[in-house]
C-alpha cells in the first residue's frame, strides 16, 4: 500500500489571519509530501512492513527492519503528525473546548488558562524543530509532553489528542522567528470538536 497526501479539509487561505495560504499550501504540497514520498520509498521493498498500519509502527518500531526503521520513524512520524495536524485546525473554532475534555483539562491543569500556558511552555522550550503535544498518556491521564523532530506521542505508548507543530516552515513565511507570536495565533483555530472525538477514542 502506498501512502498518499490526505484531503485538506479547507482551502489554504481559510485559516488566515492566523495562518497564512502560502504556509499552508507550501506545508501540505511540498512538506507533507516529501515525507510521502521518503515513506513510501523506504518501505517498497518491505511489503510485509508496509501492509502494517503506520501507527502500529510508530507505536512498536521494533517490528521494523533496523536499515529503514530511522526512515520510518522520520517520515511515517511526519506523515502521521500532519494527518493530524490538518484536522487539529479549523475556520470555525470554537476557541475553548466542551463536553469531557473541557471538564478533564481544568481537573489535570487547574483551567483551561494553565492548560494553555503548559503547552506554550512545551513549545516554547522545544529546541530547534518539533512539537507539543496534548497526549492521553500510558497511564490513561491527560500529559503535556513535547517531542523532537517529526517524532510522535504513539512511539511512547501516548495517545496524541491535540499537536502544535514548532518546525520553521509551519509558521516562518508569516511570524519569521516569532515562534511565540505564531503559537498564541494558532490557539485561534484549533479544531477543540475532533479533539473531543479523538479523546473519546483514545479513553
Amino acid at each position: 500500500m502506498k501512502y498518499t497526501l490526505p484531503p485538506m479539509p479547507y482551502a489554504f487561505d481559510a485559516l488566515e489571519p492566523y495562518i497564512d495560504a502560502r504556509t499552508m499550501e507550501l506545508h501540505y504540497t511540498k512538506h507533507h509530501q516529501t515525507y510521502i514520498d521518503n515513506l513510501n520509498a523506504a518501505l517498497q521493498d518491505y511489503p510485509e512492513v508496509a501492509a502494517i498500519p503506520l501507527s502500529e509502527l510508530l507505536a512498536d518500531l521494533q517490528m521494523v527492519p533496523e536499515a529503514i526503521r530511522t526512515a520510518v520513524q522520520n517520515n511515517g512520524g511526519g506523515h502521521e503528525n500532519h494527518s493530524q495536524f490538518w484536522q487539529w485546525m479549523t475556520p470555525t473554532s470554537s476557541a475553548m473546548p466542551k463536553d469531557q475534555i473541557a471538564s478533564d483539562i481544568i481537573k489535570v491543569f487547574g483551567s483551561f488558562e494553565q492548560f494553555k500556558q503548559q503547552m506554550n511552555d512545551a513549545a516554547k522550550k522545544r529546541f530547534g524543530s518539533g512539537w507539543a503535544w496534548l497526549v492521553v498518556n500510558a497511564q490513561g491521564t491527560l500529559e503535556v509532553s513535547s517531542t523532537a523532530n517529526q517524532d510522535t506521542p504513539l512511539t511512547a505508548g501516548a495517545c496524541p489528542l491535540l499537536g502544535l507543530d514548532v518546525w520553521e516552515h509551519a509558521y516562518y513565511l508569516k511570524y519569521q522567528n516569532r515562534r511565540v507570536d505564531y503559537m498564541s495565533a494558532w490557539w485561534s483555530v484549533v479544531n477543540w470538536d475532533y479533539v473531543h472525538q479523538l479523546y473519546k477514542h483514545c479513553k
